[in-house]
């Protein structure tokens, strides 16, 4: 036994994984859980680049795409502690360009009907994704047409600051009426925006000044801007459309190398051992080595369901693409909340906060088992395999206290 965990049944998660490599689903793959503050299984396997055979290292470093969210709204609550934001206050308030921002009712992308905001946006709505914003690549609605024809798909349009993209996202209509439903969208890269007008400092800047540093994340950064972390970064895959297997990512969904565009939902570089100290950081209350970089009330109240009537995503919340459903599954403030387990019908505890990328990377903390989790590689859709719901159950499966 290992930190609560039995050994055999920890050594189930590699004996799984390895054959998504075997068969070529994954090029290589890394886990990494920990138990009561500790490091009690971490693995990796397969390679990180298929071409040259580099192996998929302890300290290899990926694009993290959504693991960036819970990191930006954490920024953001460091600056509701401090007084400077309200979650209530209109996103206009920061963000003049989104006071006019029309809401879709019917039409076509090329002749929508739309309505002024009956509610108007507010931080909150940014927080839990009930903005009203959304990405174009879901391509289930008129208004992610728009998206696209104005440049964001997979990429954005080049040349752009993080500034100028909000206000380009603020001149096409919202989903829907903030507040009134859940839509995966840019909403944290608009949220990232917020926190550079407050704190007058640029996005990187911040993170690095009241995030990583104080973390000791050392590997997550916007960039990758040296020649020891480029040798280190995984290189990106899709799956092939026949076959399944993994092959190498055409080059317009790869980001330049330090782009302009700062997007605080989804453009950070990491390594599994810096993320690892973020999740860590949770479970201690916002407390970790020595620095507090925030509250414990405030993470708590971070990891309540913000969603209204304390429904799930399942009820409130349009299509996502994902490889499972999340009934049983909330929102809070930057991460999805468990608050049915059983309906959710993968093993997990009430509370436990989570989220993932779009390179099927993910993590989940559960202060009731007092673990975090880790799982990193680089395919893209995460929707393409169900690594999320089967990790779990097999890291729940080997906890024996």
């Amino acid at each position: 036994m290992t930190h609560g965990c039995d050994v055999q049944r920890l050594a189930r998660i590699d004996e799984h994984f390895a054959s998504y490599v075997d068969d070529g689903r994954l090029a290589g793959w890394q886990v990494m859980v920990a138990r009561h503050g500790e490091i009690a299984h971490s693995s990796t396997y397969g390679v990180r680049d298929l071409a040259s055979g580099a192996a998929f290292s302890e300290d290899t470093v990926v694009r993290l795409y959504s693991m960036t969210k819970p990191l930006t709204t954490l920024a953001a609550m460091q600056l509701v502690e401090q007084g400077k934001i309200q979650l209530k206050d209109p996103v206009a308030a920061y963000i003049p360009s989104f006071g006019s921002t029309r809401v879709y009712r019917s039409g076509s992308a090329q002749r929508p009907m739309t309505e002024p905001q009956v509610l108007p946006m507010q931080i909150w709505h940014l927080m839990t994704h009930m903005s009203g914003l959304t990405y174009g690549f879901h391509n289930v609605h008129p208004v992610d047409a728009m998206y696209r024809a104005a440049g964001f798909e997979w990429a954005h349009p080049e040349g752009l600051t993080l500034a100028e993209i909000c206000d380009l996202w603020a001149s096409i209509p919202l989903v829907f009426q903030p507040g009134t439903e859940w839509n995966y969208g840019v909403s944290t890269d608009v949220l990232g925006r917020v926190v550079e007008v407050v704190s007058g400092l640029d996005l990187e800047t911040y993170l690095q000044r009241f995030v990583l540093q104080p973390l000791g994340m050392s590997d997550t950064s916007f960039y990758i801007d040296d020649e020891n972390r480029k040798s280190r970064l995984a290189s990106l895959y899709i799956p092939h459309p026949e076959s399944g297997t993994a092959i190498e990512a055409p080059a317009a969904l790869l980001r330049p190398d330090r782009p302009m565009y700062l997007s605080g939902g989804g453009g950070l570089y990491g390594t599994a051992s810096d993320y690892m100290r973020f999740c860590q950081m949770l479970l201690n209350g916002g407390f970790l080595d020595g620095e507090r970089v925030i509250g414990r009330q405030t993470i708590e109240y971070m990891s309540l369901n913000h969603l209204p009537g304390n429904v799930d995503l399942e009820v409130i919340g349009r299509p996502l693409f994902a490889e499972s459903t999340y009934t049983g599954v909330g929102f809070g403030l930057g991460f999805s909340v468990v608050i049915d387990p059983a309906a959710n019908k993968v093993p997990s505890s009430r509370g436990e906060i989570a989220w993932g990328g779009a390179a099927s990377t993910a993590f989940w903390v559960d202060a009731h088992e007092d673990l975090a989790v880790v799982f990193l590689t680089q395919l893209l859709p995460s929707s393409t395999h169900p690594i999320r719901p089967k990790l779990k159950q097999l890291v729940y499966q080997s906890l024996i206290d």
